[in-house]
């Protein structure tokens, strides 16, 4: 009879489960907000350790590196991979008429830049999904809205389906079309870190995993979201400066 009793109560719990839970996260699901960030940052943790080296990102037994790409900047001067060779060097993807996430990430991206202005090892690579509109002369412009002062940080424009293939492949870092959402355009407001080798690199979180990517959307100093996520800049400028401490070491 117990055993009965107990049966029962375990199918009201599932039961319950299925009506209120369920409905929940499939809501979340066809909002986007499960995956808003990003496909491959699957670390959900702000208790992330500065502690021994930093990780490679192993994909298929391989360490990501940055993909060949080769685009214009805001000057009209042709940014290959190799422009930032030897250097420490963020990428994001963006577009200058972005009204939501790019607004807190550039702004990010300058506090980092003036963190780094005297350091000529350290660089941004910033790509627009955009890339009919956002020719030079309005790469230019947006630098000089911004602060964007660093030599070393190329906003590029180029052919639109090499810019998609390098976000969503090369780095898989989401970048799309959407019309149904503010700007028409939807991408991850994530930051890739890379090194002086061309190697993608970020920290571990207390169980071992990388981070892979750090979020770059969140305003630097601002409280917790109702998400449970904070801003990662901080941790971002003390990695950057671990990477480029350790090649004056080398």
């Amino acid at each position: 009879m117990n055993r009965k009793k107990t049966y029962i109560g375990i199918a009201v719990i599932v039961l319950v489960f299925g009506i209120i839970v369920i409905p929940k996260i499939i809501d979340r699901v066809m909002k986007g907000e499960v995956v808003k960030n990003d496909r491959l940052n699957v670390v959900d943790t702000d208790t992330v350790e500065n502690t021994g080296e930093l990780s490679y990102i192993n994909i298929n037994g391989k360490d990501r590196k940055v993909p060949h790409f080769e685009f214009i900047n805001q000057d009209g001067d042709t940014i290959t991979e190799d422009t930032y060779k030897g250097k420490v060097f963020l990428v994001e993807f963006f577009f200058t008429r972005c009204p939501t996430i790019c607004i807190p990430m550039n702004k990010n991206l300058v506090r980092i830049q003036n963190e780094f202005k005297d350091n000529p090892n350290f660089g941004i690579a910033s790509f627009s999904i955009d890339p009919e509109y956002d020719q030079p002369e309005v790469l230019k412009e947006y630098t000089e809205q911004y602060g964007i002062t660093d030599p070393d940080w190329n906003l590029m424009t180029g052919d639109r389906e090499k810019i998609y293939e390098l976000a969503n492949v090369g780095f898989n870092l989401l970048a799309q079309e959407n019309p149904d959402i503010d700007g028409n355009f939807q991408h991850s407001g994530l930051f890739a870190l890379v090194d002086q080798n061309g190697f993608i690199r970020s920290r571990r979180d207390d169980f071992g995993n990388p981070l892979i990517y750090y979020r770059g959307f969140i305003p630097d100093g601002t409280p917790e979201t109702e998400e449970g996520e904070t801003s990662q800049i901080a941790i971002l400028i003390e990695d950057i400066n671990k990477l480029l401490n350790k090649n004056k070491k080398n």
